[in-house]
Parts: C-alpha cells; structure tokens; sequence
C-alpha cells in the first residue's frame, strides 16, 4: 500500500522544494556575514524569510517512521519554515488515521507560502499552524505533546522544550535538529542530564550534523 509521502501530490511538492532549497545555497552562502551579527528573533526571522534550510530527504522520512512507529496523538513542531518537515510529519498523521500536528512560525513570508502548500497537497486540515513567537503561541497548547520536534531558532531550543515539559507525557519523543550547532550545547546539557528527566542519544543525519533523539522518563 502506497503512503501518503507517495501521494503524486505530496511527493511532487517536496521534490520542488528540495531543489528550490539547494537551488538558494549559493546564495545563503554569499550572505552568511549578514547572519553573524546580533540580532533580535524578529530580525532574524526577517533575514531568513526567504530560505527554506530544511530538514534532509532522510531525516524527513526518518521523522515520518518515527511518527508511524510512536501514534502521538498531538506532534509538535518549533519552527515550521516553508513546511518541509511538517508535510511529513502530517503525511505519517494521515497514514496512522489519526492525530494533528501543531506547528509555529513567524515569519508572515513562510505562513502565507506554507498554507498554501498545505491546501496543495491536502495535508491542511491535520495541521495547525501557531503563527507568532513560539514562547508566546505554543502557551495556548490544550493537549499532551506526544512528539515534538524541534526546527528553529537552536538558542531557544531550551526555553521551548521547558514551556513544553508539562505537557510532555511520560514516553514522549523531542527530535532536535541541527545538534552539531554551537548554539545547542545549553540544551544538549539539559536533555543529557538524566536529573532532568530524558535518556537521549545522538543520530548522525549527514555529514557533520546529526539530530538529537530525546525520550521523556518522567512527566
């Protein structure tokens, strides 16, 4: 039986925005100094509204099976971007028959574009996006985060996964991308730390990035 991610439409939407992405490299390479310099999250969430930076062919499928395996009634995403990871975290909602996912973005640019990807491929109505900052929007959150992912901005990863903890069920998985970024040492402190109520490990995800795989022992 076909899975959603083969669906003509939903497969045909990423094969485009994975080219548009390694189409842009070049050119987020050219800007990478314009990024190194401090900046508030709106400003750089201003500067990066046209770059898809997304998750890898491998690391999405990897977060599709981990979906299917887990059937978390709610999935959680910090940093939805143009929508890449969160296809397929709804393409492996719709195959399990149920659940939603819950996604947050600032950007107005990435909004606009994602919602109307979302209507593409006919995933829509299995997510919700939390337009806004994240610290503010994901408060609103009524449910058990069974899986969360986390995709945005690395130095907010931990204030996110806190506000999160008391929805966090015992079992709950938090995906966390880009673990390799300098950025992540004070959550990778966190979740490492056994006191704090996680096992986690590292899974390489390409060459000198990985992801960092967290199960949530204690609610």
């Amino acid at each position: 039986m076909a899975t959603t991610l083969q669906d003509t439409r939903v497969s045909t939407v990423l094969d485009h925005m994975y080219t548009e992405s390694k189409n842009q490299m070049s050119r987020l390479r050219e800007r990478v100094s314009d990024f190194n310099r401090p900046m508030t999250t709106a400003e750089r969430t201003e500067a990066m509204s046209e770059f898809y930076i997304p998750v890898t062919p491998e690391a999405g499928r990897l977060l599709y099976s981990l979906v299917r395996a887990t059937r978390p009634t709610t999935v959680v995403e910090f940093g939805m971007s143009f929508g890449i990871s969160a296809l397929h975290l709804a393409a492996a909602v719709r195959d399990n028959g149920s659940g939603r996912v819950v996604t947050t973005e600032l950007s107005d640019t990435k909004i606009a574009a994602a919602k109307k990807t979302f209507a593409e491929t006919g995933l829509d109505d299995v997510i919700t996006i939390l337009e806004g900052d994240a610290l503010t929007t994901l408060q609103s959150l009524d449910a058990p985060a069974d899986f969360v992912l986390l995709d945005g901005w690395k130095d907010l990863y931990l204030p996110v996964i806190k506000l999160l903890e008391p929805q966090l069920p015992t079992g709950a998985l938090v995906i966390a991308d880009n673990a390799s970024s300098s950025d992540m040492k004070p959550y990778l402190d966190y979740v490492r730390d056994p006191a704090n109520g996680y096992t986690s490990f590292n899974f390489l995800v390409r060459e000198g990035d990985s992801m960092e795989i967290s199960c949530r022992t204690d609610d």
